[in-house]
C-alpha cells in the first residue's frame, strides 16, 4: 500500500513512517513538502492514502484535499494539525478529508485513524 506523506518538515514526516511503520503494514511512502507537490504526486502515484498537514506553504492541506478529491471522488485522506486550530479541521473534512489527527502524534491514535479510513480490521 502506498502512503503520501504531506508535511513541510521533514522531521514530521519521519515520525509518521517510524509510527506507520510500527504497524507492520509493509507501507511504501511517497513524500511532498507543500499542498502543490502532493497533488503532483497524487497524480502520478495514485496512493491508498494520504496523510497531510493543514499549514504548509505555497498550497495549505485544505485547498490541497479539494484539489485531490477533483482528480479522486475516492481518495482516503486524514488531515494533521496542530492543537488550537480545530476549526481548519471542519474545513478539512467539509472540503474531503475522512479523518484527523491531533499533532503532537500519538501513535495509538494514528493506527486507529489509518486503520479506520482503510478500513483494516481490528486485531
Amino acid at each position: 500500500m502506498k502512503v503520501l506523506l504531506v508535511d513541510d518538515a521533514a522531521f514530521v514526516r519521519m515520525s509518521l513512517k517510524k509510527i506507520l511503520d510500527d504497524m507492520a503494514l509493509g507501507f511504501e511512502y511517497i513524500e511532498a513538502g507543500d499542498g502543490e507537490d502532493a497533488i503532483e504526486k497524487y497524480k502520478i502515484y495514485s496512493p491508498d492514502l494520504v496523510i497531510m498537514d493543514i499549514t504548509m506553504p505555497k498550497m495549505d492541506g485544505i485547498t490541497a484535499v479539494g484539489r485531490i478529491k477533483e482528480i479522486d471522488d475516492n481518495a482516503k485522506i486524514i488531515m494533521c494539525s496542530s492543537m488550537g486550530y480545530q476549526e481548519k479541521v471542519l474545513d478539512a473534512i467539509t472540503a474531503g478529508a475522512k479523518d484527523f489527527i491531533i499533532k503532537p502524534y500519538e501513535a495509538v491514535k494514528v493506527a486507529k485513524s489509518v486503520k479506520a479510513v482503510l478500513k483494516l480490521g481490528e486485531e
